[in-house]
């Protein structure tokens, strides 16, 4: 059986003008990087303003586990679904990250027979966004340090700087360290670190801005620390904002790209779902909206992280109106949520699928209070058995949803199509009552309280010492309408990794809050979650390489 990599290299792939047209983009409004991925330019957006926008898909899933759900897999499927059945559709999803690349998670292009294509250039260093943002982030820490060294007039306190450096990729050991030793001529010596460039606010501006001005507004609001009697300092009080702007400004335009079937996707942002709001740009989306019948788009992780952002933080500042959610799930992720060891997937264990429907009925019912129909989509395996199938079908029944195999890894889009015409039914049939979880004027941390016990079924969320103090001063400051952001592991509806399925009164650990005022929200960081990840013991890097042909090799 051919893997990703081949089936993704016997690709025949649309001269990117082709894929252009099919979205009604001319030549002149694209800007090509090589034959098969093209920019969308700023002024060709413009344009676009005003026009009627389509219907919006959210794809998401169960909690993730070792087996696998195939997420992104099912977006690009059901975007080559939708179309086959006649409707003009367009993916939307984040880039990929080198971090996990490298690591253990692998690409982000989907897989099999449903693949965004060029799945190594998508993977890898793409058009140099990733490059973009963590560029003009790091110029922004070397303008604070810059600053200092040269008398300080702004009256920065050197122990309240909150800006850190970051670059794309794991590394643990630069999570804390110490900067500016050597002497006087190397600066002022402080206490800092890294976080990997998806957890960078830059990142998040870059996929919550609008056009070049809002961009350069939310940069200048980024608060980088405080003086000694605690007023905020902007990237704007630096003179920064103008400079990362630029930096940023090719980095906005959304990358036009295809599937295998040659229908268009745009990837456009990378923002991890458990440390950040997980969600492809604004521009992106809006655009895609513009141009399609549907946009197919997904959010990170498991429905707990992604989806809650995605509707919670990506949709209220956009006003966008999601018309259906779809809930990917596979039998083996149940069966490992309801507590079956990975090396015995393969043998039937009915009564295994039905412990860990636990996990599913969650995000179901957590999805239906957002006011949103859902279908589930069963990420098809060879392995799975007809028995097996049967009781997550009678199980999401209890739930009043439907549960639809897919086998669009295996067969493309024909194997999606009775999930694209149940996704059109319910988008088409008008069921669609979306609300946010909670209101702007909720303080703020209450919000943190509502998304624990309401989605994570948490008994209370516990705040570090001085925390709910600094939420208070934050409010004091008029920042208490920004929603919030939890980071936490992606694993379990609690904060610890190993606890699969459904649990509940449990309690959310909050260690720390991070007001990010340009990208317009707080972070919650909860447990022992970490904005710089670790490589594992055996990193997928070990194994990636170029063949005798120069090709590269290992990367799935």
């Amino acid at each position: 059986m051919d893997t990703d990599l081949q089936i993704a290299r016997q690709a025949r792939k649309l001269p990117i003008a082709d894929i252009a047209a099919r979205l009604g983009l001319t030549p002149a409004e694209i800007l090509p990087y090589g034959h098969d991925k093209a920019k969308i330019s700023h002024a060709a957006l413009a344009g676009l303003q005003g026009r009627p926008m389509g219907r919006l898909v959210l794809v998401t899933a169960i909690n993730p586990t070792p087996a696998g759900e195939g997420k992104t897999t099912t977006t690009v499927g059901l975007g080559d679904a939708l179309n086959r059945i006649g409707k003009r559709a367009t993916v939307c999803i984040r880039e990929a990250s080198l971090g996990p690349n490298f690591g253990m998670k692998g690409g982000a292009a989907g897989g099999g027979r449903a693949q965004i294509v060029p799945m190594e250039e998508m993977n890898l260093h793409f058009t140099g966004d990733f490059h973009a943002v963590t560029s003009a982030h790091n110029l922004l820490s070397a303008m604070i340090d810059n600053h200092i060294y040269w008398g300080n007039a702004l009256g920065l306190d050197t122990r309240r700087i909150t800006w850190r450096r970051v670059m794309d990729m794991n590394d643990r050991a630069l999570r804390d360290v110490v900067t500016g030793l050597g002497g006087v001529a190397n600066g002022h010596v402080r206490q800092t670190g890294f976080d990997i460039t998806v957890a960078s606010e830059v990142m998040a501006i870059l996929c919550l801005a609008t056009d070049l001005a809002d961009l350069q507004a939310r940069l200048g609001r980024i608060v980088i620390g405080y003086t000694a009697d605690r007023r905020p300092v902007t990237a704007r009080d630096l003179r920064a904002d103008g400079a990362m702007t630029a930096l940023l400004r090719d980095a906005l335009q959304p990358n036009l790209v295809q599937t295998l079937e040659n229908n268009p996707a745009l990837v456009h942002g990378g923002p991890f779902g458990n440390i950040a709001h997980g969600c492809n740009s604004i521009i992106a989306t809006n655009a895609a909206l513009r141009m399609s019948d549907y946009v197919v788009t997904e959010a990170g992780f498991g429905a707990d992280l992604g989806a809650e952002k995605f509707l919670d933080i990506k949709c209220r500042m956009a006003g966008l109106q999601p018309s259906v959610a779809v809930l990917v799930a596979t039998i083996r992720a149940l069966k490992m949520n309801g507590g079956v060891a990975k090396a015995d997937l393969g043998a039937e264990d009915v009564a295994g699928v039905r412990r860990g429907c636990a996990n599913l009925g969650r995000h179901i019912e957590n999805l239906l209070g957002f006011g949103l129909p859902v279908v589930v989509a069963l990420n098809h395996f060879s392995g799975d058995t007809e028995a097996e199938v049967e009781a997550l079908r009678a199980y999401c029944a209890e739930h009043g949803v439907k549960a639809i195999t897919a086998r669009h890894w295996a067969e493309g889009g024909a194997g999606a199509e009775e999930l694209a015409q149940e996704v059109v039914a319910l988008a088409e049939g008008g069921g669609a009552d979306f609300h946010t979880l909670y209101p702007d004027s909720m303080p703020l941390w209450q919000k943190i309280e509502t998304i624990c016990t309401r989605i994570y079924r948490a008994s209370h969320a516990e705040a570090a010492p001085g925390l709910r103090q600094q939420l208070e001063t934050w409010e004091a400051a008029g920042h208490g309408r920004l929603p919030v952001c939890i980071a936490k592991t992606q694993y379990s509806f609690s904060t610890d990794p190993t606890l699969r399925g459904a649990p509940e009164g449990h309690i959310v650990p909050v260690r720390e809050v991070r007001l990010n005022v340009g990208a317009g929200f707080v972070v919650a960081i909860c447990g022992e979650i970490m904005t710089m990840p670790g490589l594992p013991r055996n990193p997928a890097a070990e194994t990636i390489g170029l063949d005798e042909d120069g090709q590269i090799v290992g990367l799935f």
